[in-house]
């Protein structure tokens, strides 16, 4: 299946039914009377949160949807049969914004959410409404209202408690493949991932979501390479782990490449607690990998993990900081918020 992560879509709720102008026709019934029924209300258009997607694509090949208009209303004082909803099934991490692509209208995060993007237009009243002592036949009835239509974008993000971020090769591809049952591209040229891939990992019989996206390379944020849009999918991760790869010829000067990228992104991804780590040690002498290790120490002012995916170096350490950071996060969300009431 393809990863589709944006999608513009057009919708429109249904009109309503019209009423009726009717008269009762009863033959041993001298004054009937008027018996229009009111039309019957328009379909509504509803977004649903469905376990078991991870990509908008269905939304690439269908751009319209339209609700079913309401029943017009009939006589004998029957009413319209409400117009059938519609409903866009999105995957977990969805958001939707208006036309200009940034006034969020909604953010979905839970299976089984549901929003209503547009109200059927009302059904119109019978003419049984407007009589009145003066007029006793009222030959009008209203017409139903139009629904409402609108272009909107979808644009998912993806749900992870951990994410993976730095250059192309940096070896973050091969530490989901290593830790996690995802299988995503690996091989050694640049941008082999050009697609979010998620995997759950376990490590002292507790399991969290990590997130590999794209790498980035210096001026992403002003579209250079695959660009930035990426890092949306690690927006709401609870931690990052920032991989540099020991082949680079300046570990140091790597990470903070990543970093401007990350802090011109905004969006708080710069803020978010960070485990660096020296991917791909395997790949070079003792020597130096002491002088990689020194380099991303000053750069990040931190003491950088050291990782092999091959070796299984670290790996097991950077799990378990992964999970302590997440879990701690999990144990704030979770504490309930103590109300205080003023006298």
């Amino acid at each position: 299946m393809k990863f589709l992560d944006q999608a513009k879509v057009y919708i429109r709720s249904g009109d309503g039914g019209s009423g009726s102008v009717s008269f009762r026709r009863e033959k041993f019934i001298e004054f009937g009377g008027p018996d229009g029924g009111d039309g019957g209300r328009g379909g509504d258009v509803w977004l649903e949160v469905v376990d078991g997607l991870n990509t908008l694509i269905d939304y690439r090949y269908q751009q319209h949807f339209k609700a079913k208009t309401g029943v017009h209303g009939m006589g004998r004082n029957m009413t319209g049969a409400k117009g059938a909803d519609i409903t866009l099934r999105v995957p977990v991490g969805t958001q939707v914004y208006e036309e200009d692509n940034e006034t969020l209208i909604c953010d979905l995060t839970v299976v089984g959410q549901r929003y209503r993007l547009a109200a059927g237009g009302n059904g119109g009243f019978g003419n049984q409404h407007f009589k009145t002592s003066t007029n006793q036949a009222p030959r009008r009835a209203n017409p139903g209202l139009p629904g409402q239509e609108m272009w909107i974008w979808l644009r998912l993000k993806l749900i992870a408690d951990a994410g993976l971020v730095g250059l192309p090769n940096a070896g973050k591809s091969t530490f989901l493949a290593s830790v996690t049952a995802a299988k995503p591209k690996i091989a050694d040229y640049p941008f082999t991932t050009l697609h979010p891939g998620l995997g759950v990992a376990r490590v002292d019989a507790r399991e969290f979501v990590i997130a590999d996206i794209p790498g980035l390379i210096e001026g992403a944020h002003e579209g250079v390479g695959i660009g930035d849009r990426f890092l949306g999918h690690v927006e709401r991760t609870r931690v990052l782990l920032h991989l540099v790869s020991a082949q680079e010829e300046n570990a140091g000067k790597t990470y903070k490449t990543v970093r401007r990228e990350l802090e011109a992104y905004g969006h708080g991804l710069a803020d978010k607690p960070e485990i660096v780590a020296l991917s791909q040690a395997d790949t070079v002498d003792a020597a130096e990998r002491k002088k990689k290790i020194a380099s991303l120490k000053r750069a990040a002012g931190r003491d950088p993990l050291v990782l092999s995916a091959v070796t299984r170096e670290g790996i097991e350490t950077a799990l378990r900081a992964l999970m302590s950071v997440v879990s701690e996060a999990r144990e704030g969300e979770a504490q309930p918020v103590e109300t205080r009431w003023d006298s």
